[in-house]
């Protein structure tokens, strides 16, 4: 048996790409939602407002989930 396995490898180079893409996008998406709204996420943050808290969180969820389905489905 060869420890090497060529689709293993490509799947786990498609999974790197695909957390770093999702990483990527929900950064991304955190700098449009701060440049779009009036007020400043980290600012409001620092108030203790929980609406941005749970929106920031969303985010963060996002990244779980993007990266979980990638990591899932590369690994099929």
């Amino acid at each position: 048996m060869d420890w090497f396995d060529a689709i293993m490898l490509r799947n786990f180079i498609y999974a790197i790409f695909g957390v770093i893409i999702g990483i990527l996008s929900a950064l991304g998406t955190y700098k449009l939602f701060n440049g779009t709204t009036r007020f400043d996420i980290p600012n409001e943050l620092e108030k203790g407002n929980l609406a941005v808290g749970m929106v920031v969180g969303g985010i963060f969820i996002m990244i779980g989930l993007i990266v979980g389905l990638i990591i899932g489905m590369s690994l099929n």
